[in-house]
């Protein structure tokens, strides 16, 4: 088996974590390949006897590899898929922060965790993914042009709101009069949607959401659309520039461009555990009156 690790951050007490992690993959004799940045920060903290061969992108990767570990949360899942992009590597986040939604794996179940992978003891799950395009042509869109949990359009330099016009495949929606609108994935819907008021949908749907930011039209409601629907927005506003997130990346598009949204031709693979599942994972999250046992 051969396998990449990637993080973002040295958290507290981390390297206790991760150095267990490496034993168990030792144990096994799987083969560890660190993304090169990540394995810096690691190595100037923490003691290490094994040398590791190390990654710096995307095209440093390749099918051959089964697994990747994302060391941290959510966040750092989301950076990991701008490494694994369309190679189909399955990703398992282990958590070393606060309980997340997609880094599932507390620190003090690594050792059961290595073994249910070891035994195949675990399911491959596909998320569906958002890619954008925008006319003119962003550059720094175009690079990466995809995220997992949702597209965000929203004002930039002014406490004015901005205008969004929406079009669900070339007929017209609505237009937006908010500080923004949320275009989110099944996976997306328990972040920055969920929020703003958007609704909860299990990752198996094969829908998005569109989520208005604190819309002026009072009748703006959340509206789940099927996710074969090719989403078009224009931003109109006070200033000649507004903003696009791509899950945790941001750049400045100019007013009046072009931005079409639609599903992307691949999807992101994560690891469910035996035992895990997304309700549970949603009941330890968000409904906090439950058994924490269960």
């Amino acid at each position: 088996m051969k396998v990449g690790i990637y993080g973002q951050f040295y958290h507290q007490d981390s390297g206790e974590y991760v150095t267990y992690l490496l034993e168990n993959l030792h144990h096994f004799g799987v083969e560890i390949y660190f993304e090169k940045k990540y394995y810096e920060i690691f190595t100037e903290k923490v003691a290490v006897t094994e040398s590791y061969e190390v990654f710096e992108s995307y095209e440093d990767l390749d099918e051959s590899f089964d697994l990747f570990f994302s060391i941290g949360g959510d966040g750092t899942i989301l950076r990991t898929i701008t490494l694994v992009q369309d190679l189909n590597i399955p990703i398992l986040g282990i958590n070393t922060g606060r309980l997340g939604f997609l880094a599932t794996i507390q620190k003090e179940e690594i050792k059961d965790a290595i073994s249910k992978i070891i035994s195949k003891e675990f399911t491959v799950i596909e998320r569906s993914v958002l890619a954008v395009e925008t006319s003119p042509i962003n550059e720094d869109i175009a690079a990466m042009n995809f995220a997992l949990n949702e597209v965000t359009v929203a004002r930039k330099d002014t406490t004015s709101m901005i205008t969004v016009k929406t079009h669900l495949n070339d007929e017209h929606l609505n237009s937006y009069w908010a500080d923004g609108l949320i275009v989110a994935t099944p996976t997306g819907s328990t972040g920055y949607s969920l929020s703003c008021g958007g609704p909860v949908i299990t990752p198996n749907n094969n829908s998005f959401v569109l989520t208005p930011i604190a819309p002026h039209n009072l009748n703006a409601r959340p509206l789940v659309i099927p996710d074969h629907t090719t989403i078009r927005l224009e931003v109109s506003g006070r200033e000649d520039k507004h903003l696009i997130s791509l899950d945790s990346r941001i750049a400045t598009v100019n007013i009046n461009s072009e931005i079409t949204i639609k599903k992307a031709p691949f999807t992101v693979k994560l690891v469910e555990l035996e035992g895990q599942s997304f309700l549970k994972t949603l009941r330890k999250k968000l409904l906090w009156g439950e058994d924490k046992r269960n």
